[in-house]
Order: structure tokens, then sequence, then C-alpha cells
């Protein structure tokens, strides 16, 4: 048995610059490959996974909003999971809701009661499961959703408030500290299924990525109380560590895209592309790893602002083109722009946007470019 297997656990919603403050991924960095700028193509969990899932912009695959679950173009895309069955990978995930990921390729598609089930004990109970499978000479795939952020911001903000909640957006303080205490319960987590993986002996022979969906809003700028509707990098940021055999830790700054961890995982198992299906829009990140000079791609996002909708809108009616430097973001919704300096202004409050400068053109020609690939 040549092949690793591949463990992903997925923090929905969890927010990059809480990660830099926790003592648990502070050391889990020292572990790992971590990606300090990596940025998510859809801020919720329907369009974000789909492009992880299948390395491309849902701009080509047809999922690009919390209505196109089943839009994705199956025949042209094919599924990181599709990969690994196809190399005979047993493959289960277990997730809040069965619309969240594509269903291809998996042998076990579940869900959990994200009120009441104890993920812990859940996904350990699973890993068991697959350890045995490996001890009988199969590699498999798990893929596990950590969605208690998500949970709790459910049950505590977007039940409780709309968008525009005046209650919500003058108590900042208090929503920090409620998604200090929910971002808390990710790191016990995490902590309990990495010393499973560990005790079972899985982490010498398996590939794991922990990484999150998209951030939350905590308040930040009124419109968004939580996720979806807009493009600033509270939502759009977040976080990615790749664990592995012999790994030699290493911080990168450089930004990528979740797009890319797909042909990243197939460059490591050794998979080569498909070349019966639509080449994917991501790139392996194994040559910055490797400390060779990998171009940095410009990162596409967008999502739909239900503006004061109580749903949101069928199609993105909001845009954004990023690089480590700059912003660019185009609200379709109003016919707005805004651009940002990300070096001297990272939360985004000073818009350039037709002062003049070079940059805003150069975004938007590349902005174009990716929106109108087919």
């Amino acid at each position: 048995m040549n092949k690793k297997n591949l463990i992903i656990l997925m923090i929905d919603g969890g927010r990059w610059d809480y990660s830099r403050k926790s003592q648990f991924y502070k050391n889990l960095k020292k572990k790992s490959i971590s990606f300090s700028q990596s940025i998510t193509y859809g801020p919720h969990t329907i369009a974000a996974m789909h492009a992880v899932f299948s390395g491309s912009y849902g701009t080509r695959t047809g999922t690009n909003s919390y209505w196109s679950t089943y839009n994705f173009k199956k025949n042209k895309f094919k599924t990181l999971t599709e990969y690994l069955k196809d190399e005979n990978y047993y493959t289960i995930c277990d997730m809040i809701n069965k619309i969240l990921v594509p269903k291809q390729g998996f042998d076990e598609f579940l869900s959990y009661d994200e009120q009441n089930d104890d993920l812990i004990e859940r996904h350990c109970t699973m890993l068991e499961s697959m350890k045995k499978k490996f001890d009988n000479g199969q590699n498999f795939f798990a893929y596990f959703q950590f969605g208690n952020i998500h949970t709790g911001i459910m049950n505590e903000v977007l039940n409780i408030y709309d968008n525009f909640s005046e209650e919500y957006f003058n108590n900042v303080e208090l929503n920090k500290t409620r998604y200090d205490k929910l971002f808390e319960k990710s790191s016990n987590y995490l902590e309990k299924i990495l010393e499973k993986i560990s005790s079972l002996g899985l982490d010498d022979e398996s590939l794991i990525l922990v990484m999150s969906d998209h951030g939350i809003s905590v308040g930040e700028k009124i419109g968004e109380r939580a996720y979806g509707a807009f493009c600033y990098d509270y939502t759009l940021r977040t976080f990615a560590y790749f664990l592995y055999p012999n790994v030699s830790p290493m911080e990168i700054s450089q930004q990528v895209r979740t797009i890319d961890f797909m042909p990243t995982i197939l460059d490591y198992l050794k998979i080569k592309p498909d070349s019966n299906y639509d080449v994917m829009d991501g790139q392996s990140l194994f040559p910055v790893i490797h400390g060779d000079i990998l171009k940095e791609l410009p990162a596409f996002s967008e999502s739909g602002n239900p503006i004061k909708s109580k749903e949101p809108p069928k199609e993105p009616n909001i845009r954004s083109i990023r690089t480590s430097n700059w912003k660019l973001i185009f609200n379709v919704y109003d016919n707005t722009k805004e651009l940002y300096d990300l070096n001297q202004d990272p939360g985004e409050e000073e818009n350039l946007i037709d002062t003049g400068l070079e940059i805003q053109e150069q975004l938007w020609d590349e902005m174009e470019v990716i929106r109108l690939k087919i």
C-alpha cells in the first residue's frame, strides 16, 4: 500500500484572525504547512466547498449560490471524491446537510443532527471504522465538517437578528465574546480528533487538511450579521494546515485560493488530472512548499447580498478580485465599486475607487476574464 489516506477536517465558519490568537492553532502551525492567506471562492459553505471539491470556481461549475447545489456540472467537473474512488479509496463524509458538497463518489454520504450529536464521539467512531478498512488493505478518504460554530451563530445570531439590527451591530464586544466561545469549541474538537488519528497510527499514513470554508462577521459592517452578504476579508480569508508524514513545518504567506487545495492533494497523492473533464482553475501548491517560485494568481470570490430580503438571491450579485495587496469589489446589485489597499487598510474602511489608481483597471480586467471563463 503506497498511497496515503486523506482526511479533511473542515471548520465551518472558522475565522483566520481568531486562529492566529489560539494557542492550539499556534501549535498546529508548528507541525504543518500553513497558509496564512488562503481565500475562499464563496463566503458560504455550499459555493465554497463545491469549489474546493472541484478545484474550480462556481462560475464554471454551476454551483455559485445557496440555491445551486443541483446545478453542479458533474459531467464536466470530476470531484476530489471521484478521483479517490477511482483509486479504490473508501470514501465517507459527515456534515450538517447533504447539499453542502458534491455527492458523487461517496460510499457513505452522511449528515448529523447539529443540535444534538456529539461530533467528537461520532467522528472518532468513524475513524475507528476507517482504521479497520485500512488494516485490511484499503485506503480511505474521510471528510468531516465541524459545524458547532455555525450552529451557535444560527441559534444566537441568525435566528434573532437581521442584517440591519442595531442591537447586534451596536454590541461588537458581545459579538466577539460569543464568537470566541464558539471558536474555542473548534480547538477542542480538533485536539480530540487529531489525538484519535494519532492513537490509531493514521497520522503516519495520511494527508490531513485542517481548513475553514469561510469566516463570520462579528459586526464589522452593517448589512452582514454573519456571512454570505459581502466580500470582505473577515469572511473571505480562511485558514489551512496540511499535515503529512515527515513534513517540514513552514508558514506560507503568499496568497492562495481554496480552489488550489484539490490539485495540491492530487499532486501529493500522485494522481494525474483526468483529461476527460474540464481543466481545474486551481493549481498545486507543492512548488511553493518545496521552495520554488509560484506565481501568485488573483483570487475571485462572489456571493449574493440579500439586501433587505429574508433570502439570498438565486444568482450572485456581488463579486471581488483580490491579490495580496489589493481588492476590488463590484456590487452588482447597486452598480457600485470598492477598492482597498489591503496593506495599509486591512479592515477595508477607505474606499479608493476612482482615485486614479492604475490597479483599479487591472483588477477589473482580471475579474472579467475569470467571470467570463466558461
